[in-house]
């Protein structure tokens, strides 16, 4: 199993930039596809973007393509979401999840709070 914890949340203007980390421990990052979700109140959880094991295969939801950037850095166990041009409808919390499974994402973190002010 790994444990996953995310920071760079935080309050931002519309326009404005962050960039999520998402640090893995437990067992070996390399071996685990990695994804980013996001939830924000009364709406269902999204798939916002995800990556492959290998960092060579990458996915991005519609309303976040051109804008986000997903990434990883295996040899630190690491995996980033740049979050570029934020939206006010970009507020919500954001999750890392990761499996050795592809679109499994059994593996949760606690979350980050991302909110983008008009």
């Amino acid at each position: 199993q790994v444990q996953l914890v995310e920071s760079g949340g935080g309050l931002v203007q519309a326009g404005g930039s962050l960039r999520l980390s998402c640090v893995a421990s437990g067992r070996t990052f390399s071996s685990y596809h990695m994804g980013w979700f996001r939830q924000a109140p009364g709406k269902e959880r999204e798939l916002v973007a995800r990556i492959s094991w290998s960092g060579g295969s990458t996915y991005y939801a519609d309303s976040v393509k051109g804008r986000f950037t997903i990434s990883r850095d295996n040899a630190k166990n690491t995996g980033y979401l740049q979050m570029n041009n934020l939206k006010p409808e970009d507020t919500a919390i954001y999750y890392c999840a990761a499996d050795p499974v592809a679109n499994s994402f059994r593996y949760r973190g606690q979350g980050t709070q991302v909110t983008v002010s008009s």
